[in-house]
């Protein structure tokens, strides 16, 4: 089976499991997930889905979620969306009441979603920034390939370039920022993106504002979003007053007058005062507390990935990149991961009879390496319990390690967001040289492998819990098939993953 057949297959197998085409409102993905809006939860077979080989688990937020891992995903989804049209053709809707049924199955699962207007918020910011993630990684591990030539004095004559290539991206974050804060917030796109390219224009260092010069980017990706943001705000007021005669003329010069005046003249000031204050508490936090600090946000990091609440960590990290070229926040994070390996690592031991479990932790641990968790957390540490909080100690251990190092004055960052684990080490940089830098975050992931593991063999596992999962699941049933990463099948008593 080719490539394409095998990945047509898969969403195949998905799209009867969830309602059909005709359940599916949208479709969309992140690294790991297959995002799917529904008019009728119900219709749902959640089994069924864990099941299926290719699915590692399932998440149920403001839309269900299907882990497929990092890769399939992105191949997935479009055979999915196609397979969603093909499907909404052939059964089209044709009457108003068949309208008005989807509609109030539409609000009725609208209604059920567990969402705050603080987390429906952060997923708003979460989506202007995901998008950009491909660039930051690519042109990332470029500026690192870079700044490794140039300290070998290898290839004087393409350093330049690939430092053009590595640079040019975010130069002009900003405005890809404004493009997609427009188009989150229910505006248009390309009004954003130029409302915000004023930010990074050349010509703004001729500008005085409160008695000082405006310099190129100040505000940086804060600027960018709040410009657009009023950008939006700006042309759905005009398209509510102004005549259709003229709605083409008048709307998108007021939407850029209005928002680029504003710009200029408060928001680049202001954002760029908020953008420095973010980069001298970050810096503040980890030269004076940094053990503590890394300690703390190594060991909440996975809970606040539950609660959603990570989200708000992403204009952060942009932030920081954008200022010094690096995040000091995202190996500090990583070391969550790290703690979910050394727990999976001893539940594999713990649980010698249990082939079901061991072959799950065995597929999955390649992926918890790289820094992708999901099959780790979803299929083994968080439905059995304890191990989840052990893993997140030694998340803690490995925060707190690179925290003390950057208390010691040296900083261990990463140029992108998204990868982590092993994934992260070409993306790193720091403020001393490069093998250092990597030095200290290969033991920041020692010491969160180390202490998930003795803390779960130690700590993780209850006389009972050793009991009712220590048993040989081949003598107890048939083998089901097992979503790889994903919960156990077929393991009696096997708790569902806790969905968040």
């Amino acid at each position: 089976m080719s490539t394409d057949d095998k990945n047509r297959a898969i969403a195949a197998a998905i799209l009867p499991l969830v309602g059909g085409a005709g359940n599916i409102t949208s479709v969309a993905h992140c690294m790991t997930r297959l995002r799917l809006g529904l008019r009728d939860r119900s219709l749902v077979q959640d089994e069924a889905l864990k099941a299926l080989p290719s699915v590692m688990g399932v998440v149920e937020d403001d839309t269900y979620q299907i882990v497929l891992g990092p890769g399939t995903v992105a191949r997935v989804t479009p055979e999915f969306e196609a397979l969603v049209a093909e499907g909404a053709a052939a059964a089209p809707v044709h009457t108003a009441d068949d309208l008005a049924a989807q509609g109030a199955a539409i609000k009725a699962a609208q209604k059920a979603k567990n969402a705050t207007p603080f987390k429906l918020f952060l997923r708003k910011i979460a989506n202007i920034f995901v998008p950009l993630i491909p660039s930051l990684i690519g042109c990332g591990i470029i500026a690192g390939l870079n700044g490794l030539l140039i300290n070998l004095g290898w290839l004087p004559g393409v350093t330049p370039a690939l430092a053009a290539i590595a640079s040019g991206f975010m130069a002009l974050i900003a405005v890809f920022v404004g493009y997609n804060t427009a188009k989150e917030f229910g505006g248009t796109a390309i009004l954003g993106g130029a409302v915000a390219a004023i930010i990074v224009y050349a010509g703004v260092a001729k500008i005085e504002v409160f008695g000082q010069a405006l310099s190129p980017g100040q505000g940086g990706v804060l600027g960018a979003l709040g410009a657009a943001v009023l950008a939006v705000y700006v042309e759905k007021w005009c398209r509510r007053w102004v005549p259709e005669s003229l709605d083409v003329l008048v709307t998108p010069t007021l939407t850029v007058l209005i928002s680029g005046l504003v710009t200029i003249f408060g928001l680049m000031f202001v954002a760029g005062e908020v953008s420095q204050a973010i980069g001298d508490f970050a810096n503040w936090l980890l030269e004076n507390a940094g053990a503590g600090a890394g300690f703390l946000l190594g060991g909440l990091f996975l809970p606040l990935v539950m609660l959603g609440l990570h989200q708000a960590l992403i204009p952060i990290h942009t932030t920081l990149i954008e200022q010094q070229g690096y995040t000091v926040l995202l190996p500090i994070l990583a070391m969550a991961g790290a703690g979910q390996v050394g727990a999976a690592m001893a539940v594999y031991l713990k649980l010698p009879r249990n082939g079901s479990i061991r072959r799950t932790i065995k597929s999955a641990l390649p992926a918890g390496f790289l820094g992708v968790g999901e099959p780790l957390i979803y299929g083994v540490s968080l439905p059995l319990g304890r191990p989840f909080i052990t893993a997140c100690v030694g998340g803690a251990f490995g925060g707190g390690f690179i925290g003390l190092f950057n208390m010691l004055g040296d900083k261990v960052g990463s140029t992108a967001i998204g990868p982590s684990g092993w994934a992260l080490f070409p993306l790193l940089d720091g403020n001393k040289g490069l093998g250092e830098t990597i030095a200290i975050y290969a033991g920041g992931l020692l010491v969160g492998y180390l202490v998930g593991f003795v803390a779960t063999y130690f700590w993780g596992f209850s006389r009972e819990l050793i009991e009712e999962f220590d048993v040989d699941t081949e003598a107890v049933a048939p083998p089901e098939p097992v979503a790889a990463g994903g919960p156990t099948a077929g393991t009696a008593g096997t708790p569902e993953p806790v969905k968040v």
